[in-house]
Formats: C-alpha cells, structure tokens, sequence
C-alpha cells in the first residue's frame, strides 16, 4: 500500500476572512490533490495564551498545546500562510511554536520532537507590492532553528485584495500553478523522508 504523507496545515492569521485563510484553504486542496492526506485547524480555536514559563510551570500545558503537539507528531509536514506584520509574522504563529516545543509534563514528548524534520511549506497573502515576503523569511529562519526541514521555494500573493474569485479560489492561473507545484514538493519531500 502507498505512503499517504500526513501534512497539518494552518494560516497565521486569526481573522474570519483573512486572505491567508483563503490562501491556505488553496493549498489544502492542492497537497490533496497532490496525495497528502491533509488536516486543516484553526489556531484560534485552540485558545493558546501567550506562552508564559510560570503559566506553565503552575498549570503545565494547556489543552491547546498538547492538542497542538499531538497533531505535529502524527503529521509528517506542515503547510503555513502567514500574514506580514510590521515585516514579521505575526504571534499567532510564533505563540503556536513556542507551545508546540515545550516537553509534555509526562516528559514522554521531549521540547522539539513534535518539530523534528517535519517538512514546512511556507506560503503568504498581503494586499501589499510585496505579499507577505518579508515574514515568509523570518517563518524560514524560525522553522530553520527547531529541526524542521524547510522548502526553499516559498509562494507570495501580492494584491491579495484582488486575487481571490468569489469561490476563494485564485483568479490567476500562474498563481494556482505556483500553489500546486509547492504543495507537490511539499508531498513529495514528506514521503521520500518519512515513506
């Protein structure tokens, strides 16, 4: 029976209609149609404090987190779209990351494991010239410092304001094209290292 890579996939931004919502629900259909066997979540619906050392030392991980670190460890790659704020990715990721590398109180899951050469794909929507580049490298440079394998090719929509159709799906073709091709490495790389 064929590997079917376990891809978990996530946009950065917490707003209902965000672009990257709709840009990350593009990419889940693609990592689909390229065989991944994907799981789509909202970071919000976690309700992840901010991370606080004497949080947790007092209360341990909150639900939230252990939920979030059992996901990562059951996928084989994760598929993000982040917003760019003030040229960085927004803490909504950042929080989710610093959770996600804590060990679990059973000590079972050590700080990192749940990272560990889980192959990212990188993905940003802005209404601006740029389309979210510049926090698509600092995600790269976060993910680079936990152990995660990171595709070098990278998908930024600029004028995301005009780029979605009133189905969410994008309008140009070569943007689509892109989508496809990085969800397609992202597969490919996630079953040759974990098939």
């Amino acid at each position: 029976m064929p590997f079917t890579p376990k891809i978990l996939a996530f946009s950065g931004s917490s707003r209902k209609d965000s672009f990257n919502k709709k840009l990350i629900a593009v990419g889940v259909a693609a990592a689909k149609a390229a065989g991944g066997d994907v799981t789509l979540i909202d970071l919000r619906e976690l309700e992840l404090p901010i991370y606080d050392g004497d949080l947790e030392k007092e209360k341990g991980l909150p639900a939230g987190a252990v939920r979030l670190k059992q996901l990562m460890l059951a996928s084989h790659g994760l598929l993000i779209s982040t917003p760019e704020y003030n040229s960085y990715f927004p803490p909504l990721v950042k929080n989710a990351i610093d959770w996600s590398s804590r060990p679990a109180p059973d000590k079972a899951i050590s700080g990192l494991t749940p990272l560990a050469d889980k192959v990212v794909g990188i993905m940003s929507a802005s209404p601006g010239a740029l389309g979210g580049m510049r926090s698509m490298l600092a995600l790269r440079q976060q993910f680079s410092n936990v152990g995660t394998i990171v595709l070098p090719a990278m998908f930024s929509l600029a004028r995301a304001d005009e780029a979605f159709d009133d189905n969410g799906g994008l309008k140009d073709e070569k943007h689509r094209a892109s989508v496809e091709k990085l969800a397609q490495k992202l597969v490919t790389l996630a079953t040759k290292l974990h098939g």
